[in-house]
């Protein structure tokens, strides 16, 4: 066994700071900061209704699979509409990920 070797004196010394000179006497633009949303804390009891509700739904899907493929006579039912809104005929859902890459793609086409 080799004893346990001190880390280089390098690694010992604080960082030295980064200047930077101007060029050409001008002034940096100042870009305004943006405003960062707070960090998310998550607690214990956030992570544990998180788990509780997961676990919840994963039971719920294959007992709705158990009893779709007649495993099981009792179980969750589905809800189906019987007579569809005339209202909601042309209805189309969104594909989340879809428009999320669409705003994406827009804010870096709005910065160049």
């Amino acid at each position: 066994l080799s004893p346990l070797t001190s880390p280089p004196a390098s690694l010992n010394s604080p960082a030295q700071k980064l200047i930077f000179n101007r060029v050409n006497g001008k002034r940096p633009q100042v870009l305004p900061q943006q405003v960062s949303a707070p960090e998310e804390c998550y607690t214990l009891a956030h992570e544990e209704n998180v788990r509780f509700i997961y676990e919840a739904w994963q039971q719920v899907e294959q007992q709705l699979d158990g009893s779709r493929s007649g495993e099981s006579a009792c179980g969750p039912v589905q809800y189906v509409e019987k007579t569809p809104n005339p209202g909601l005929k042309n209805f189309v859902p969104i594909d989340l990920e879809e428009w999320w890459a669409q705003q994406f793609l827009a804010k870096i086409e709005n910065c160049s």
